[in-house]
């Protein structure tokens, strides 16, 4: 059987793979275009957490995602990040960061393997983003960061998230 199009035919087989080719990349564009859409909404929730006043860094950004990758976990866990902002209180290892490497160890409870890669991963970005991983560091460097940063490392971590996950 053929189908004709414009002045041509093709066989049936080559119409509907490519229209399954077609379908294909629309559904990898939705998905692209909901994978994008939650990191910007937990990288703004984590931001507005800290700009509220209410958190520092890495209770943002363990909170904003653990509320969208773990509903049900109390809030009491972030808690646990209390001591880790504005580099856990010396101006070392950067809250966002820390509070990204408690979110992964949430997610991945029982994976410490996949828990250690991420973290490696997320410390490779942040040190390629910012020049270092030490709040002192990058305090000289990027003056007034500390808002937006927040935000960008709770849509890092978001993004692997969600690429371990497909």
């Amino acid at each position: 059987m053929r189908t004709t199009t414009s002045s041509f035919s093709l066989p049936e087989s080559m119409v509907n793979n490519a229209r399954e080719i077609l379908m294909f990349r629309i559904k990898g564009k939705k998905e692209e275009s909901v994978m994008e859409n939650r990191v910007e909404k937990v990288a703004a929730e984590a931001e507005g957490l800290y700009r509220s006043g209410k958190m520092h860094c890495a209770e943002a950004v363990l909170t904003a995602v653990m509320r969208n990758f773990i509903p049900a976990a109390e809030e009491e866990m972030v808690r646990l990040a209390a001591g880790f902002g504005g580099g856990s209180g010396a101006g070392c290892i950067c809250g966002a960061v820390v509070g990204g490497t408690m979110a992964f160890g949430l997610i991945f409870a029982a994976d410490r393997a996949r828990v250690k890669r991420l973290t490696k991963e997320l410390h490779r970005w942040f040190r390629e983003e910012y020049g270092a991983t030490c709040c002192k560091i990058i305090l000289k460097t990027h003056r007034k960061i500390c808002y937006e940063l927040t935000g960008k490392v709770a849509g890092r971590v978001t993004e692997m998230v969600l690429s371990e996950k497909i």
